[in-house]
């Protein structure tokens, strides 16, 4: 939940270009993979940067959603470079009554003929969060960090237990910032309805859950940049474990005593460890 004065739409543009370039140089983010999609309930006047507006068919129907607006990188698109050229390579839509479809605004510059294919997940996500807790402000984030992909590889990793005891072990912060854990989807097909499904079910219990063979995707009603420092916190950990899977598992990381202690100290409930 944001409290006024609300931001800009230049100002989330931005955000949204510091969180795609953030992304690319944490190896989160290849060529066009990764998007992020913002949702926000407060006026926004989307022609001052999107100029062209047409009307397209949501990927399901979002009734309660009806006035609300969503910023959706473009599909295809780099999201390192939407900090250079935002009205590029973002598109504003705006939920027509009813909330079957929308107005898609774009600029003139628009390099894309469509948004994200991931748009059915982000806004299956964002729907299923604002219906919960009432927010006016939600950001979801889908990128592919290196280390956190290659380990959702490896059958062990891919029972959540065994995923979050084993990364969550390497760093105080990490227990802090993700006190329910990492989630995880068997593979789906990228864009699939199972996957959009899969995704509205564990973002309901964690902040960040990882889609087996393809990556992440976060979530944050704080901030864009917030939801990557998920993407950070989680690829982080990752990479302590594929250091200690490389040099034969001689680590053994922050112990559960050590790690319920730390969570005594600074309030944090869960129940991983």
């Amino acid at each position: 939940m944001i409290n006024p004065p609300y931001p800009e739409l230049d100002d989330l543009l931005h955000m949204m270009g510091e969180a795609g370039k953030h992304l690319a140089n944490i190896e989160a983010s290849e060529g066009a993979a990764g998007n992020i999609s913002v949702f926000m309930r407060w006026p926004v006047e989307p022609r001052s940067r999107f100029p062209m507006v047409e009307e397209i068919e949501l990927p399901q129907p979002v009734p309660e959603l009806a006035g609300a607006t969503f910023l959706v990188s473009g599909s295809g698109r780099r999201l390192r470079e939407i900090i250079d050229e935002p009205t590029a390579n973002v598109a504003c839509i705006v939920v027509n009554e009813g909330g079957r479809t929308g107005k898609l605004y774009t600029s003139y510059q628009r390099r894309f003929e469509r948004v994200t294919s991931e748009f059915n997940s982000h806004l299956a996500v964002h729907y299923d969060q604002v219906l919960a807790s009432g927010t006016n402000f939600h950001a979801v984030i889908h990128g592919q960090p290196l280390h956190i992909t290659y380990l959702s590889h490896i059958p062990r990793y891919q029972d959540v237990q065994y995923l979050n005891t084993h990364l969550l072990r390497w760093q105080p912060e990490t227990i802090i910032n993700l006190p329910e854990g990492i989630g995880f989807i068997p593979f789906a097909v990228p864009s699939s309805a199972q996957l959009m499904s899969g995704n509205v079910a564990a973002l309901r219990k964690h902040r960040i859950v990882v889609w087996a063979k393809h990556g992440v995707m976060a979530r944050s009603d704080i901030s864009i940049k917030r939801a990557a420092d998920r993407v950070e916190y989680a690829e982080t950990a990752a990479k302590y474990e594929y250091l200690n899977l490389s040099i034969g598992e001689i680590g053994a990381g922050l112990s559960t005593d050590e790690i319920r202690a730390i969570c005594k100290t600074f309030d944090i409930k869960q129940n991983i460890f």
